[in-house]
């Protein structure tokens, strides 16, 4: 599930994983971090799910996927399109 904040030149975006959805280690890994795995590793959030923040500029697309531990990756249903294997959101 993704969740965005607009801010003036720039868009929060919060990656969000069930807290047991695959049961490891996950990272997102895109463009917006050269897809390298442990940037951005979701963390658990009091609400039980586990997430992680990243603030991407505004008015651009970005690919990215999930990175689970044993060199497990996965997409996100609710993105804003497929780009061949990867997930797109537009900012």
């Amino acid at each position: 599930m993704l969740e965005r904040a607009l801010r003036k030149n720039s868009v929060k975006v919060t990656f969000v994983l069930p807290a047991d959805t695959p049961p490891a280690e996950v990272s997102v890994v895109g463009d917006f971090n050269d897809w390298r795995p442990g940037v951005h590793s979701v963390a658990p959030r009091k609400d039980g799910n586990r997430a992680v923040t990243v603030e991407l500029p505004k008015g651009g697309t970005h690919s990215f996927r999930y990175l689970a531990a044993g060199d497990h990756w996965f997409n996100d249903d609710t993105a804003d399109g497929q780009d061949g294997p990867n997930s797109l959101i537009h900012t």
